[in-house]
C-alpha cells in the first residue's frame, strides 16, 4: 500500500464530503477510493470514518488522524517544492479556489496564456460560490475585499480594484431613457441581489471614506428580478430586462462590445479589491509563485480598476445637475 497516496485520498474524501465526490476530483473510480480508505483503516487497526447512507462522519480517532495527515501532506508538499525550486521551470498541479463570476469572466480567458508560458503546470480550478478567506487545501485563493476587511492568517497580493457599476442594455435605455441622477432609478426596472437592503451612490470618491461630493441613498426598490447569482443578473441585463449593478470585471467584455452601457457614470456605487491569497507556508512552490506573478501582471496589481479603463468607462469626476428627488420607497400593497 502506498501510504502517502492513501492519506491524500482519505483527506480528499473528508474535504469533498463523499467517496464519489473524492473519486471525481482525483480521477479515480469510487471503488478504488473506498478500497484505499479501507486498506488504510486496516493498516491502522482503527475505524476512521463512520459510514451511513446519508453522510460521512469522522470517528474520534479519525479526527486526530486527519489533523496529523494534513500536517504530513503539507510537509511533503513543501519538501517537494524545495527540492524542485532549483528548476527554473514551474511544474505540477496547481489548485486554485475562486468565485464563479471571476472564474468565468476573467480567469478562464487568461489561463491559456498562462499555460503557454508554463505548459508543465496543470490547473485544478474550484468555483463553489463566494470565497471569503484562504483555504489551506488550495495553492491560491482569489479573494474579494469589500466593506469588511480580509480575515485570517495568510499571504496576499493585490490584483486590482473593481467598481460595481450600474449598467443596462442600450436597447433598454433607448426605450426607457437614460437616468441622469440616482433618484430617477425609481422609474426603471431594477435587478438586484436579494440580500440588498439599500444602495448609496456617491460623487467625488470611490468609497465613503474619500467621497467629498454628493451622496444619495436608495432604499431597496421594488425589484423586477432579485437573485444572489451574479451571472443571472448579467444575462438578464444583456437581454434588456432592466438596470442592474455588476462588478466591472463581469461587465468588461459586454461594455467593450456595446452590449451593455454604463448608467450614471458620474456616480460611485461601491468598490472591491481583489487579492491572490496563499497559505502561510515555509516554502511557496515555484508554480504558485509563477501563477500569482502572472495574475499581478495581467490585472496590474494596483489600486485602480483596469476593466473600466479598458472599456473607456471610468467614473467621471463631476456630476451633472441634480433633478428634484423622488420618493424611492415602494408604496405598500
Amino acid at each position: 500500500m502506498d501510504r502517502l497516496h492513501s492519506m491524500r485520498v482519505f483527506a480528499r474524501v473528508i474535504d469533498e464530503g463523499s467517496f464519489a465526490a473524492a473519486a471525481r476530483e482525483l480521477n479515480l473510480s469510487p471503488a478504488v477510493v473506498t478500497r484505499l480508505v479501507a486498506d488504510l483503516e486496516e493498516h491502522l487497526g482503527a475505524r476512521l470514518i463512520n459510514r451511513t447512507t446519508r453522510r460521512l462522519a469522522l470517528t474520534d480517532t479519525g479526527e486526530l488522524y486527519l489533523d496529523r495527515v494534513r500536517h504530513v501532506l503539507t510537509e511533503v508538499e513543501e519538501a517537494e517544492a524545495l527540492a524542485s525550486a532549483a528548476s527554473s521551470e514551474p511544474r505540477g498541479q496547481l489548485r486554485v479556489l475562486c468565485s464563479p463570476a471571476f472564474a468565468v469572466h476573467q480567469l478562464a480567458k487568461h489561463l491559456r496564456t498562462f499555460r503557454e508560458l508554463h505548459p508543465r503546470v496543470t490547473i485544478e480550478l474550484s468555483v463553489p460560490g463566494p470565497v471569503e478567506t484562504v483555504d489551506e487545501n488550495f495553492d491560491v485563493t482569489i479573494l474579494t475585499e469589500g466593506r469588511r476587511p480580509l480575515d485570517g492568517s495568510f499571504v496576499a497580493r493585490r490584483l486590482a480594484r473593481s467598481e460595481v457599476i450600474a449598467c443596462a442594455a442600450p436597447e433598454y435605455l433607448d426605450r426607457r431613457g437614460r437616468p441622469q441622477h440616482p433618484s430617477e432609478l425609481a422609474q426603471h426596472e431594477a435587478m438586484v441581489p436579494n440580500f440588498l437592503r439599500e444602495l448609496t451612490f456617491r460623487t467625488g470618491g470611490s468609497d465613503a471614506a474619500d467621497a467629498t461630493g454628493e451622496s444619495y441613498t436608495i432604499e431597496r426598490p421594488r425589484a423586477a428580478l432579485s437573485t444572489i447569482h451574479t451571472d443571472t443578473l448579467y444575462a438578464a441585463a444583456l437581454a434588456g430586462m432592466g438596470i442592474t449593478g455588476l462588478p466591472s470585471f463581469v461587465a468588461e467584455d459586454a461594455l467593450l462590445e456595446n452590449a451593455l452601457e454604463r448608467v450614471l457614470p458620474h456616480w460611485h456605487l461601491m468598490s472591491t479589491t481583489l487579492y491572490a491569497g496563499m497559505p502561510t507556508r515555509k516554502h511557496v512552490p515555484v508554480r504558485t509563485r509563477a501563477f500569482v506573478d502572472f495574475l499581478v501582471r495581467t490585472f496590474g496589481g494596483e489600486d485602480r480598476d483596469p476593466w473600466l479603463t479598458a472599456a473607456g468607462c471610468e467614473t467621471l469626476s463631476s456630476s451633472p445637475g441634480k433633478p428634484a428627488p423622488l420618493n424611492l420607497v415602494p408604496a405598500a400593497g
